[in-house]
């Protein structure tokens, strides 16, 4: 199970791997690792993919350096955080809280 602390005491930019498809989507989406950066600094832990493969990853619900919320899944090992994807979560299909997906 990630921690999210494990997250903070590792938080700085030289420190996040962007997988290309992530990198693809902060492009597209107007992400800056500033935004990454300050997800994890704000952010929680909302749900835990232990399963996934080559490492477990993490949704964090956090707020952007624009003061928006911002979703990010991330996996991690002892040198680095490795960015999956990110987005800015929509009403259409999240809760008002951002935490919980509508069916």
């Amino acid at each position: 199970m990630i921690e999210i602390e494990t997250l903070k005491q590792m938080n700085i930019p030289k420190k996040i791997a962007l997988t290309k498809h992530a990198k693809q989507r902060l492009d597209e989406r107007e992400i800056k690792i500033a935004d990454i950066v300050n997800c994890i600094k704000t952010g929680e832990i909302i749900k835990q993919y232990e399963d996934d493969k080559p490492l477990p990853s993490c949704l964090i619900l956090g707020i952007s350096t624009k003061n928006r919320y911002i979703h990010i899944v991330v996996s991690h090992d002892d040198n680095f955080i490795y960015l999956i994807t990110a987005y800015y979560p929509t009403s259409e299909h999240w809760q008002n809280d951002f935490k919980t997906r509508k069916e």
